[in-house]
């Protein structure tokens, strides 16, 4: 199962529109991600609520998993570019 590791770079964390720009393009791309943080279970990343939810903050880390698909990594690493950014702007 593929799976990636970043840090939260928006300064309020996942909060209502980084969440929301993060759960569009989970679901634009079609495989089903989930997100976790440690200590936390994984939330499905198809959802806003549920993404939210995870309390991430700012410099948290936290881990996305794809299945095994053969565009996962490519998801997975485009992900991981959108959420090592400012979405707050």
């Amino acid at each position: 199962m593929p799976q990636r590791t970043v840090a939260i770079a928006s300064q309020l964390g996942l909060h209502a529109r980084p969440a929301a720009l993060f759960v569009q393009a989970v679901n634009e791309s079609g495989l089903p991600v989930m997100v976790s943080r440690e200590g936390h279970k994984p939330v499905d990343a198809r959802s806003v609520l549920a993404v939210m939810a995870l309390g991430a903050k700012h410099g948290e880390t936290v881990t996305l998993d794809c299945e095994d698909d053969e565009n996962a990594d490519k998801v997975l690493d485009g992900l991981v570019e959108m959420l090592s950014r400012e979405l707050d702007t």
